[in-house]
């Protein structure tokens, strides 16, 4: 199938051709500027499919709105009618097209220009409306107040919020690539009538976008994730955030404790599931020798050979469990039993630690204990 999608370089654009390149069923065809409609007329008689995304949302003049979007939409269909063929075209609208402003009337006019279309050919038509999209690639201080947020939470830049009760509705970019892909499979019927919109779309005023947004940068610097980061729009909104960090700032340096044994440093931390840690400890060391009235924890050695023993308190049964880099186990370290991990290789021990709650210096909930 040869697929043609205008706008290209644009947001969903650029998003959609990552995802349909990764097919090898599909080959793509790719309008955007500086090209012209000479260039349509060669391209549209070889494509089997049209995605229609190219568009202007903020011109120099207003007269450019019904130039870039109902215009160049017209040009499109025209050449598509001389084809003579029931070429399926998907246009990529915006609510805004509800609204009696410049770029809305446009859009709504290019809306009326496809199923007009649709009607007079018999043709298969989709016109979408979009919400607030957003995620990786959107353009920041352009007109998406989510890119404009993220890039400037990762660059340490202050967020602008005039109005923190605004609601806003916003709709992700991966849910509409899995919608327009259900159009290729043949799982979306067209419809000369009725304007389609994608689901699902999530509602958050500006302030607490602001404040979910402020909290992923503090995070990534604290090591600590306060948010609870369960539910889909705020992985989402995390996922975007993370494509806008600089590119030399990937890392975060772990705060490591060095002494005698080795290393110790605490990798990530949440209220919602506890923290991590890793260790690396010298030949012959021994860790631990304690116990906990509540706190749970899972050792994992990645690397090197240990015996993590245990000894329920007031027993003197000692268990011991050998564990290996070789075969990685994932041992629980069930409260009530005192407990400790010694290195017995020849080589460094590496190990990973899960505890299931935030270490709190005033209830550390360790008492020492040799097993």
């Amino acid at each position: 199938m040869r697929i043609l999608v205008t706008g290209a370089n644009g947001f969903i654009g650029k998003n959609l051709c990552a995802n349909l390149g990764l097919r090898t069923d599909i080959e793509l065809m790719l309008f955007d500027l500086p090209q012209t409609i000479e260039d349509l007329e060669h391209l549209v008689p070889q494509v089997d499919l049209i995605f229609h995304l190219a568009g202007v949302n903020r011109p120099l003049n207003n007269d450019e709105f019904q130039s870039g979007n109902a215009d160049l939409t017209h040009d499109l269909l025209c050449l598509v009618e001389k084809e003579n063929r029931r070429i399926p075209f998907v246009l990529s609208s915006s609510t805004q097209a509800a609204l009696d402003n410049p770029y809305g009337l446009s859009k709504r006019n290019a809306e009326e220009l496809v199923f007009d279309f649709a009607r007079r050919n018999s043709a298969p038509v989709y016109v979408f409306r979009f919400a607030n999209v957003f995620g990786k690639w959107c353009r920041p201080n352009y007109n998406s107040v989510v890119a404009t947020f993220c890039h400037n939470a990762a660059n340490r830049i202050p967020l602008r919020v005039d109005d923190p009760a605004k609601e806003l509705s916003l709709l992700y970019i991966d849910d509409i690539l899995s919608e327009l892909n259900r159009i290729i499979e043949g799982k979306l019927t067209p419809n000369a009538d009725s304007i389609l919109y994608v689901s699902p779309t999530y509602p958050i005023t500006l302030g607490k976008l602001a404040e979910t947004v402020n909290g992923f940068a503090d995070s990534r610097m604290s090591i600590t994730l306060e948010q609870n980061r369960s539910d889909a729009l705020t992985q989402k909104l995390y996922a975007t955030f993370l494509s806008y960090l600089p590119t030399d700032e990937f890392d975060v340096p772990a705060d490591m404790k060095h002494d005698d044994r080795g290393f110790f440093a605490e990798l990530i931390k949440s209220p919602h599931f506890g923290q991590i840690s890793v260790s690396r400890t010298k030949p012959g060391v021994t860790r631990g020798n304690h116990w906990h009235n509540t706190k749970v924890e899972k050792f994992i050695v990645v690397e090197g050979s240990a015996i993590i023993k245990f000894r329920k308190i007031g027993t003197d049964e000692t268990i011991e469990y050998p564990v290996s880099g070789d075969e990685i186990k994932i041992v629980d370290i069930p409260p009530g039993y005192i407990h400790n991990i010694q290195n017995v290789g020849k080589g460094d021990l590496l190990t990973i630690f899960w505890a299931g709650e935030l270490f709190d210096p005033d209830n550390p909930d360790t008492f020492f204990e040799k097993t």
